[in-house]
């Protein structure tokens, strides 16, 4: 799960003096779990933020990257990313990556999204513990 970004240091810092090591870790935590990491300086709206990340991967199978980039397109849940137009979020986040890379070649393409989707939709059906 380690390192994370750079703006998330007093986050990684709280969780790792709680013990949690791992992406299955925080995914599981509760709300008032996250608040009282917050004692220790972390932030709770950007600790909510690597939870949800967290989540995608864990229910989802995504990558870091990929659970971020969707988070900052606006699918924070597996169940949002299977109810999601896939035409819509092409655009979505081919508006984001270029807003963040420039004029590089986006990294997501049509058939990685849809693999994305078919995946929380699959994962929609199994039980969330």
């Amino acid at each position: 799960m380690y390192p994370l970004p750079r703006h998330f240091q007093r986050e990684q810092a709280a969780l790792q003096a709680a013990g949690i090591e791992s992406w299955e870790q925080l995914a599981h935590l509760s709300d008032p779990q996250l608040r009282m990491l917050c004692r220790g300086g972390a932030l709770e709206r950007q600790l909510r933020k690597l939870r949800g990340q967290a989540r995608l991967l864990v229910e989802v199978g995504l990558q870091p990257e990929e659970a971020a980039l969707l988070l900052y397109a606006g699918i924070a849940t597996g169940k949002g990313l299977a109810e999601a137009s896939p035409q819509q979020l092409l655009t979505q986040l081919g508006r984001l990556e270029r807003s963040l890379l420039g004029m590089a070649p986006p990294r997501v393409d049509a058939a990685t999204l849809s693999r994305w989707i078919r995946q929380a939709r699959s994962a929609a059906s199994r039980p969330w513990n």
